[in-house]
Order: C-alpha cells, then sequence, then structure tokens
C-alpha cells in the first residue's frame, strides 16, 4: 500500500507539473488563438462588448465570468511596476538608452516582468518610445533618447524581454508626444517624412519586429486630430500597413470622443469608459454611425490578446516570485553601471585613489536621500534605494570619513524664509489671499484673507476647498541691491498654470500652457519694496497640490556648513540635479537646474580643486555658470535603487564607465534645432515642428553648431582604438528584403589602456546625392564590446535595406537612391575615427 500511494503521489506530481507548464504557456498557434475568439465573441452581447472596451476601477479591463474572462490588471511602467505596492526600480529608460546594451535592456525588462507576474498584472504601461526633442520635456526620462535607430533597438529589446513572461508591454505614446505643457490641447504638426523617419520608427519596430500587444495613444493632437481618434495613425498606419493586432489603447483621461475614438481605432479606453459607454454607442451602432465590426474588431483584440498570452488558461500571480526580487536587484545594479555617462574628466581627478584621499565630502540636494527616478506614473516606489552619499559611505567603510551636507535649504524652506507686507510700508506681515470658485478670477473671492507666506503643499497648508483660481498680492523688501532668484513652485497639469508678476512686470507666464513645475528666473533688485502678484489657476488633482514662492538673494543661498566642508575635505562630490518634483509628467521643467545649485556648484569648485559634480537628470541642463571650473562633471540620470552603489563603483574606479549619451547635451538651449518652435504658435495650439527630420544631432550638424557634450559621448579610464575597416556585401545579399542585411561594416576594436573596459562602436551613414535634404549622417548600427588591456575584437554591423532610404512622401513608401554612401564608424557623433564609402547599385535596393 505504501508504494502505491507512493507512485500515485509521484504520479500526481507529474501531473500538476505538467498541467502548469501548460497553463504558464502561451498559445503558439495563430488559427487556434482565432478560433478561441471567435467563440468567446459569438457568446457576447453588444452591451457587453461596449462594457468591456472601457476600463474600469482605473488600472482594469474589466471581466466577463460567464465566458471566462478574468478581469486584466495593469500597472505603469517602464523603469519598474509602480503600483499595487514597492517594486525593483530599474534606472530609468534614459538611462537604459545610455548602456548601449540591448542585450542588458532585455534582462531589465525581464526582471520588470517578473515582478508583474509577482504582482498579478496582464499589462504593463511601458515602454515609452517618444523621441527627445528638446530637453525641458518633462518625461524625458521615461523615453530612450533622441535617435529614432537608438530607441528602436531599445524598445524592441525591452518589448521582447517583458513579453517573454507572459505580461503584455504596450509602448507608448502615439504620437508626436514631445513636451508636457497642455498636453491635452497641444497639436503636433509634423509634416510626414518627419513623422516616418523620427517620430514612428520605434513604434512600427515594436510592432512589426517585437509583436507588441498593446499601443498606447498620446494626449495631444497630431495635425489637428486627437491620437486618441486618429484613424490614419491607428487604422491606416498601425493596423493596416504595419500589420498590427493588439490593443490600441488611450491615454488616462486622454479620450475626447465616443464616435470619434470608435471609428478612430481606439480599443480601450482608460481609465473608464467615460466616452465610449453604452449610453453613447449602443444609439451609435443602431444608427450606423459605428459599425458592429468595429465593435467586433476592438472585442476580438482584447481577447486575442487575453489568450495568446494564456491569461485564461491560468492565474497571472505567480506565486513562485518574490515580491522583493533579489535577481531584479543585481540586474538593477548591472544596468545603473553600464549607465553612468563620464562627461568630463580634466587631470584625471576619477577614478578616486583609495590610497590618496583623507576625506571625502557629498554635499548637494540629491546626495540624501535617494532620489531614483523622476516624477509622474513613471516613479516607481522601491522596497530600499541607495543614495549617492550611502553608496560612497558603504564604499569606504571606515578608512575614509564620507561627510555630508545638504547645501541649500528645500523649497519649501526657501518660502518660508521668504517674508512678505500688505502694503509697501506700514502694512502687516504676510500677503493678501484671494480664492475664486471660477477658474478665471471673475468677481468677488469666496475667500479673501491674509496669509504669512506662500507655501502651499500637502506638507504645507492646504488651499480652500473651493477653490479654482488663486490670487496672492504682497510686497518684497529687497534689503540690499544685488541679484535675486525667483521661484514658483506648482503642481503640474492639475494645478500648475500660474503666472507672476514682479513691479508689474510679467516674470512667469504659465498662465496657458504649464511650462515648469518650478520656474526660476534671477532679477536685478534695487533696495526697497516690490510689489509681488502670483495668479494660479486649476483644480487640485491627482498630482498633488503645491503652490510655492520664493525670492532669495544670490550669494546667499549656499550654507556656510557645505563651503567649510568644501573647504577642508580631499574631495568633494556635488550631488545635484532633479528630482521627482521638478521633473515629471504633467509640466516641463527648466533648461536651468533648480534654484540656487548653480551657486552651490560654484561655491564648491571655487573652494575645492576636486570637486566632481554628479548631475541627475533626465536630460541636457544649463551648466555655463559652473563647468569650467569643476574638473570632472558625471551624468546619473535617474539611476534606480542601486544608483548610489553603481556610481560609488565608478568614481573609486571598481567599474570603468561605459555609459554614452543618448541625446546631445547643447551649450546653450538656444542652440537646440527645435528651439525656435518648441513652444505653440502665438495665439493658438499648434507646435510646429520646423526642424523637419534634423532633430539632435542632425541638426547640430547641419548647422555646423558645436554643441556640450555630442551625441554618443562618454569618457572612459581605459582608451580605445580602431583599425582594420572593410565594407561588404552581406552573404545573403543577392536576395534582398527591407530587413535583411546588404552590406556588412566590420572594423578592430583594440583596448590600448591598462584597465578593462567596454566601448560603444557606432557606425553611420551618410548621404549627400539624395534628391531631398539628408542629414550629414545617421546611426545605422552600433555595438558594445567589452575588452581587457591590450585585447583586440573584430566587430561586424550590419546595414539593411532601411540604413540607406529616405521616406518618400509622395511615393507613400521608403526609398534608397542609388549612388555612393558615406561609413562612419565613430565613439561618438562628433568623433570619428574610421572612414569609409560603399557604391550603391539599383539591384541592391529592395521595395520597402
Amino acid at each position: 500500500m505504501r508504494k502505491l500511494l507512493t507512485a500515485l503521489l509521484a504520479l500526481g506530481l507529474l501531473a500538476t507539473q505538467h498541467v502548469a507548464a501548460r497553463r504558464d504557456a502561451a498559445p503558439r498557434d495563430a488559427a487556434a488563438v482565432e478560433r478561441r475568439v471567435e467563440e468567446i465573441l459569438g457568446r457576447l452581447t453588444l452591451e457587453e462588448k461596449i462594457d468591456l472596451i472601457g476600463g474600469v476601477d482605473d488600472f482594469f479591463v474589466r471581466g466577463v465570468e460567464r465566458v471566462g474572462l478574468p478581469r486584466l490588471k495593469m500597472a505603469d511602467g517602464p523603469a519598474g511596476v509602480r503600483n499595487f505596492g514597492p517594486a525593483t526600480t530599474m534606472p530609468a529608460a534614459v538611462a537604459m538608452a545610455a548602456t548601449w546594451d540591448t542585450e542588458l535592456v532585455g534582462r531589465v525588462a525581464t526582471e520588470i516582468a517578473r515582478d508583474a507576474r509577482a504582482k498579478g498584472v496582464h499589462f504593463l504601461l511601458g515602454p515609452g518610445v517618444n523621441i527627445y526633442r528638446a530637453p525641458m520635456n518633462g518625461r524625458n526620462f521615461e523615453y530612450f533618447g533622441e535617435d529614432p535607430f537608438l530607441v528602436s533597438r531599445m524598445a524592441v529589446a525591452y518589448v521582447r524581454g517583458v513579453q517573454s513572461q507572459n505580461v503584455a508591454a504596450t509602448v507608448k505614446h502615439y504620437a508626436a508626444n514631445n513636451s508636457e505643457f497642455d498636453r491635452h490641447n497641444t497639436d503636433s504638426v509634423v509634416d510626414e517624412r518627419t513623422l516616418r523617419e523620427i517620430y514612428l520608427p520605434a513604434f512600427e519596430a515594436a510592432v512589426r519586429e517585437a509583436d507588441v500587444a498593446a499601443v498606447m495613444d498620446s494626449y495631444n493632437l497630431v495635425n489637428g486630430v486627437h491620437a486618441s481618434q486618429h484613424g490614419r495613425l491607428n487604422n491606416e498606419v498601425a493596423k493596416r500597413e504595419w500589420g498590427f493586432g493588439g490593443i490600441i489603447m488611450s491615454d488616462w483621461n486622454g479620450t475626447y470622443d465616443a464616435v470619434g475614438a470608435a471609428n478612430g481605432g481606439l480599443d480601450l479606453e482608460m481609465p473608464s469608459g467615460k466616452f465610449m459607454n453604452r449610453a453613447n454607442l449602443v444609439p451609435a451602432v443602431e444608427s450606423g454611425k459605428v459599425s458592429r465590426e468595429t465593435i467586433d474588431d476592438k472585442v476580438r483584440r482584447i481577447l486575442r490578446t487575453a489568450v495568446r498570452f494564456g491569461w485564461l488558461d491560468r492565474e497571472q500571480t505567480d506565486p513562485s516570485i518574490p515580491r522583493l526580487n533579489q535577481q531584479g536587484r543585481r540586474v538593477a545594479l548591472e544596468a545603473a553601471r553600464a549607465s553612468v555617462v563620464l562627461l568630463k574628466n580634466d587631470g584625471g581627478v576619477l577614478p578616486l585613489d583609495r590610497a590618496k584621499i583623507k576625506s571625502v565630502a557629498v554635499i548637494g540636494p540629491v546626495a540624501y536621500p535617494a532620489v531614483p527616478m523622476g516624477g509622474g506614473s513613471g516613479r516607481v516606489e522601491p522596497f530600499a534605494a541607495v543614495s549617492i552619499l550611502e553608496g560612497l559611505s558603504n564604499a569606504l567603510g571606515t578608512s575614509v570619513p564620507v561627510h555630508y551636507a545638504r547645501g541649500l535649504p528645500t523649497l519649501g524652506e526657501m518660502a518660508e524664509a521668504t517674508e512678505f507686507t500688505t502694503t509697501a510700508t506700514g502694512g502687516e506681515a504676510g500677503v493678501s489671499a484671494e480664492y475664486f470658485a471660477n477658474p478665471d478670477l471673475r468677481g468677488e473671492p469666496a475667500v479673501a484673507r491674509v496669509e504669512p507666506r506662500i507655501n502651499f503643499s500637502r506638507l504645507a497648508r492646504p488651499f480652500p476647498q473651493q477653490s479654482l483660481s488663486s490670487r496672492w498680492t504682497g510686497y518684497f523688501d529687497a534689503r540690499a541691491a544685488g541679484r535675486y532668484e525667483v521661484f514658483a513652485a506648482s503642481t503640474g497639469e492639475d494645478a500648475g498654470f500660474f503666472r507672476l508678476r514682479v513691479d508689474d512686470r510679467l516674470v512667469f507666464d504659465n498662465w496657458s500652457e504649464s511650462r515648469a513645475l518650478v520656474q526660476l528666473a534671477t532679477l536685478d533688485l534695487a533696495p526697497g519694496a516690490h510689489k509681488i502678484v502670483l495668479e494660479q489657476r486649476g483644480k487640485h488633482g491627482r498630482l498633488g497640490t503645491r503652490m510655492q514662492l520664493g525670492i532669495l538673494r544670490r550669494g546667499e543661498m549656499v550654507s556656510a556648513e557645505a563651503k567649510a566642508l568644501a573647504a577642508r575635505s580631499d574631495v568633494v562630490v556635488v550631488a545635484a540635479g532633479f528630482d521627482h518634483t521638478v521633473e515629471s509628467e504633467g509640466a516641463d521643467r527648466t533648461f536651468r537646474l533648480p534654484v540656487g545649485q548653480d551657486e552651490l556648484i560654484g561655491e564648491v569648485a571655487a573652494a575645492n580643486r576636486n570637486a566632481v559634480v554628479v548631475v541627475t537628470s533626465g536630460g541636457g541642463y544649463d551648466t555655463s555658470e559652473w563647468l569650467a571650473r569643476a574638473p570632472a562633471l558625471v551624468q546619473a540620470w535617474y539611476p534606480g535603487q542601486e544608483g548610489g552603489t553603481a556610481l560609488a563603483e565608478i568614481l573609486l574606479g571598481d567599474v570603468n564607465p561605459s555609459g554614452r549619451l543618448p541625446v546631445t547635451f547643447e551649450r546653450r538651449w538656444e542652440d537646440n534645432p527645435a528651439h525656435p518652435s518648441y513652444y505653440p504658435e502665438p495665439g493658438t495650439n499648434r507646435v510646429v515642428y520646423r526642424e523637419g527630420v534634423f532633430v539632435g544631432y542632425r541638426g547640430y550638424e547641419r548647422s555646423n553648431t558645436r554643441p556640450l557634450f555630442a551625441f554618443g559621448h562618454g569618457l572612459s579610464y581605459a582608451t580605445f582604438r580602431y583599425g582594420n575597416l572593410s565594407i561588404r556585401p552581406a552573404a545573403n545579399a543577392a536576395a534582398p528584403s527591407p530587413r535583411r542585411p546588404l552590406y556588412e561594416v566590420s572594423f578592430d576594436v583594440t583596448n590600448a589602456g591598462a584597465r578593462a573596459g567596454a566601448e560603444v562602436a557606432q557606425v553611420y551613414v551618410g548621404d549627400n546625392h539624395s534628391p531631398v535634404p539628408r542629414p550629414v549622417k545617421e546611426l545605422k548600427g552600433f555595438a558594445k564590446v567589452f575588452l581587457r588591456p591590450g585585447e583586440t575584437r573584430r566587430v561586424t554591423v550590419a546595414l539593411d535595406a532601411r540604413s540607406f532610404s529616405f521616406y518618400d512622401a509622395e511615393a507613400g513608401r521608403w526609398r534608397a537612391v542609388p549612388g555612393e554612401f558615406d561609413i562612419y564608424v565613430a565613439r561618438s557623433s562628433a568623433q570619428v575615427e574610421l572612414r569609409g564609402k560603399l557604391r550603391l547599385t539599383r539591384s541592391d535596393v529592395p521595395a520597402g
């Protein structure tokens, strides 16, 4: 009997394992998937179908229990699973792109998807693949940079990693979503060629190469039509031309018309069926405004995705995956190490020599606590995160003391320290506050009172509940002549519309566009009272409530403690940059670093010649006041939960920096190709992309403008040399297709230094015989190569038909013109190591 029971238990265990394996495997037979979809679809009523295409409870697709469809759970990405508790916080997407390592990005995405399975999440709302057009975009940190080829390679790797775990990836925000100010109303006016060459390739690659499950439409209009009802982009391009079989969903509250969205290709409205609901769509179907087939197609796409990933046959929650993911933590550290970019290293200040330094000071507002991520829906809460201060202190232990000073007051402290009076002379302390129950300051205020400061936040004082617009009037006494920093900090999208006048002169105008979460200006003020009028409008919504105003005299912002600490330390690490309160969705940010930081870096660099500046940001920033005095500059991005550890390893030379810029850093915002047309044309909502295809490095090279740091730039502690360039037809080029390699570019890379390290070899293609204006060169391939000292490796990069093509808008297709093309092998867009040419003949070029 004992033997029989043992055998039965063994058979039962094998059967359980077989069923578990079968249920966790997504169906592979496309015909079987479609048969099952049609069987379920046939059992649904019209009303149930319409219910299904509107979300429920913020982050769910509603289930239909009687047909076996469970509720489907969504969570924000792309750096981790934001919702439903803490999760592994990976480096931001722009930092992932700075690794130039698609294999690593795939592993990052796989671990994020494992966290999703641990939480029972079906849809991860990432990756974000919009192009970095200007440094102020509040969501740049969520995207993969300025170059469509690089972004596409990252997107494909990320989607494949997520979907390998039977979690649906969602590529977003489709399309031309390149700023955060007034994002529901701005109209991105982009010509067809520019759309195809710059802003759509990453979406196309995610669909055609990675078979992404979902596409999220953007808030903005594109050429006059909201993206969520843009039939041409959704139906014609994505679904018909690219063959997209998945779900096109709205961004949250990004739908504006029921019939327009239904006919315009939107399949799923989130977070609820505010427009696409029974009340609107049943009559529309009955009247013929929306066809039944249109509704059925949307439901098919939802069902197809559920069947494809096996969601009908098993629980999405995988209890074998721990919520505190140690495997993911290791990958997060590896990604953080690979993402850090050493921008400047004069005199070999870095790496720091443990044997020589006797004390280290870490100074700055980003030093502690950790700043793993920017703000908004892309912000992930880790179980624990390592700050820059902790990373260095942990690495140096007791051998070298690591001291700390914040150096600057917080924004709240600055606002509290700013004193006002109600009149120029003889008034009481404070400001006259008026709160209106309408959004445009009309009529009598609902509440009028005197308040001591303008410092409203969840941690300070709340707004009156009935307030939809507000005005504060007071006088600031400049006790001495000089330059004063003035800032106003707002919530962003929901309540971030404000304007400030000083002595009746408009200083900040965020009234129609939320141009920055924290606006900053430098004013020359004479001694005496200066009239201040701050006006604000908007509801206090999901991104929180904040309105703060501060005025501080330059030369008085940096603490005496920080100055003294910098002067007596061997080395100072200045931790500067942005955080989730100033770089976030819903508004843009300033090109300048946050208030007081230019002064802080300048003071520290003046006090200590070994000042290493580390900047946390989603992109470029103004360095004009201090870069010449700082010998070293390190770009940390938003490095995720392990950022402090990774940064310490790089500063101390335990890890060789291998990150490279996925964006161009300009010297001045005015140098950026998008500068003349980044904001709407006066009096309109139209943002005209006048630079066309000449975005980022393409535009700098066209205008012969030298950037501060070029696209692809990054220093190393090793020295790399290139040689032996060879360009030849690919082995299978005789019968080419649009994505089959036509040519192979091969070359040697040698580590001529004394340290092991990784080099990023970049291959660019130039076309100077095209009938349309083309960039001097464009990135078309890259390889990250790890080399020991003295090691040489042969690198081969393949070029396909798209590598030589431009989009012929008149013909409606990709086109390569036969002739001679320039081939550049480079360390960055500005540092070419090898040059060659190839001749493309007519027979080389397949239809595309």
